[in-house]
This record gives structure tokens, sequence and C-alpha cells, in this order.
């Protein structure tokens, strides 16, 4: 083995893991919420996707073509009960919540709702899978705890990194998601399915009308 392989798989320090780990996913995402103004959360979001991808690629002994592995470890039953419960659960909670911006986009801008639907897999669900997935898990393993306390973890860290929309719905929203999606990257082993899971509840929270929480437009700080 060469000495620039040696230095590719060494692993990184656990104080240095940790520092990073609270920086990236704890001190970031709060700074966001709490000092940048509305109009700035997504270039600043933009960023911190770049950074992550960054130390993803630094990660000792991770290699990219990890992401394809049992890609199709997933049934069209079970998708198809999903996107049935997703769109259930999420029709309910709009009419309990919002009932005047349900269906909004789809009977009042559907252009728009197509353009998300084609955009948000590739631009939001696949960067923050990326993220809150292979990052966390690999790059991060020495410092988690075992078991369903990691998934449980990560379910929070996801919950926290949405704080920004200061919605309690968001933050149920995306920390129910973040136990499905940890479940489908862990114990299915599919990065895909992760994502694919991630794009059709995303798609259907817009389609629905739900995305009136997830819009920077509509954020209100409690101060």
């Amino acid at each position: 083995m060469s000495n620039d392989s040696a230095l590719d798989h060494r692993p990184v320090a656990i104080g240095r893991l940790r520092l990073e780990f609270g920086a990236f996913f704890v001190a970031v995402p709060l700074l966001i919420a709490v000092l940048f103004p509305p109009n700035w959360m997504f270039p600043a979001l933009f960023a911190f996707t770049g950074l992550g991808i960054v130390l993803l690629h630094a990660t000792p002994g991770f290699q990219w073509a990890e992401l394809r592995y049992n890609w199709a470890n997933w049934s069209v039953r079970e998708l198809a009960a999903f996107t049935a419960a997703t769109a259930l659960f999420c029709t309910a909670l709009i009419y309990l919540t919002r009932p005047d911006a349900a269906f909004f986009l789809l009977m009042h801008r559907p252009e728009m709702l197509a353009f998300i639907w084609v955009g948000y897999p590739l631009l939001s669900a696949l960067p923050q899978e990326l993220l809150f997935r292979p990052l966390f898990y690999r790059r991060y393993h020495g410092i988690l705890p075992d078991g369903h306390k990691a998934d449980l973890l990560n379910a929070a860290i996801f919950s926290f990194a949405h704080l920004m929309y200061w919605s309690w719905i968001v933050a149920v929203m995306t920390f129910v998601g973040g136990l499905l999606f940890s479940w489908a990257y862990r114990k299915r082993g599919s990065f895909f399915y992760a994502v694919l899971l991630h794009a059709i509840a995303g798609n259907i929270i817009f389609a629905v009308g739900l995305g009136v929480y997830f819009y920077s437009g509509n954020v209100q700080r409690p101060f």
C-alpha cells in the first residue's frame, strides 16, 4: 500500500470527530435558525451541504460506490403502502391545521408543483440524505451510541436541522421521517431507498399543501 493510500484510510481522532459533529449538526443549524434572515437560509443550506459532501469524501474508507449497494432492496408493495399512508396522514394534517392551504399548488399553481416534483428529489432529498445518512453513520460511527440509540439520535439531529422553520409540525414530521429514512439506509442497506422514500414524502407534502410549513417566507421566529 502506498503512503498516500495509507493516509487516506487513517482514522480521524475521536476528539476532532466530536468537535466536527457538534459544529456541523448542532452549531451551524442553530446559527442559521437564529441569526440568518429568511432569504439567506437556502444559500446557507447549500453551503452547508457542500461542506458535508467534502467531509464525506474525506471520510477514511468511504467510497462513493457504496451508495449503489442494495439499491433494489425494497418492494413495490412496501413502497405503495408507504405512499398511501403518507398521503393519508398529510391530508388529514393539512385539514386539521391549515385547511385554507389544502392542495393549493395542485389547484392554483400546477406548473409550480410540477417543478417541485422534479426538483425536490435531486436538489433537496438527495443532498439531505447524503448528509444525514452516509455522512452521519460512516464518518461519525466511532462516537455514536449503540443500536437503536444511534437511530434516535439521527432522527433528532435531522429534526433539529429544520429548526429554522420554527414549527412543531415540521419538527415532528422530520423526526418521524428521520426514523424511516434511517431504517431504509441502515436496515435495508440501501441509500437509494432512503432517497426514494424522502423524495416521495416531500412531494406528497407539497402536493397536499403542507409546504406552507417548509417555506422560508412564512417563517416566524418566536423572539
